[in-house]
């Protein structure tokens, strides 16, 4: 029986592999992204044109149950309304964690509207004693669906180990 197991896990893994993504969960429930975000950083910038604003060193982002921590962190209103957020645009090494799960990328691209986060570079998920690895993720924060692009990379681990 353990040997099925091992088989059928090795042959998705290989399916995984040859499609370059596989599908994964990310933080389990709804996110709500009308709540307010906090955010908190060693300088921020404001082009006083856009009113856009530019969060520089030791940058963490809450709203809610997410975090992210980033090097910087542009914040891009909608235009005409400088209290309405659109995006929020991460780099300088990005860690994106929500309830549990964590994943970590060279930058993020976080759709207020949409309640999508693009992960790119390096991109490493870790959930519980599960690690993926691959080039881009895409969370739907709506339904915690996520999918891992690129070449994706996981260890599966038997129970007791």
């Amino acid at each position: 029986m353990r040997a099925l197991f091992l088989s059928v896990c090795l042959t998705s893994l290989t399916t995984a592999l040859a499609w370059g993504q596989t599908a994964i969960g990310f933080g389990g429930v709804a996110h709500d992204s009308s709540q307010a975000i906090e955010v908190t950083s060693d300088s921020l910038r404001v082009d006083q044109t856009t009113g856009n604003a530019v969060f520089a060193g030791n940058v963490i982002v809450m709203q809610g149950d997410l975090r992210m921590a980033a090097g910087e962190v542009s914040v891009i209103y909608s235009t005409g309304d400088t209290q309405d957020i659109q995006q929020v645009l991460a780099s300088g090494g990005v860690l994106l964690t929500r309830g549990e799960d964590a994943a970590e990328g060279n930058e993020a691209e976080y759709s207020v509207e949409r309640s999508t986060v693009l992960l790119i570079g390096n991109v490493l998920v870790t959930q519980g004693r599960t690690t993926i690895a691959g080039d881009r993720l895409n969370i739907d924060l709506i339904t915690g669906n996520g999918t891992v692009e690129g070449r994706v990379r996981t260890i599966l681990q038997p129970d007791g180990q």
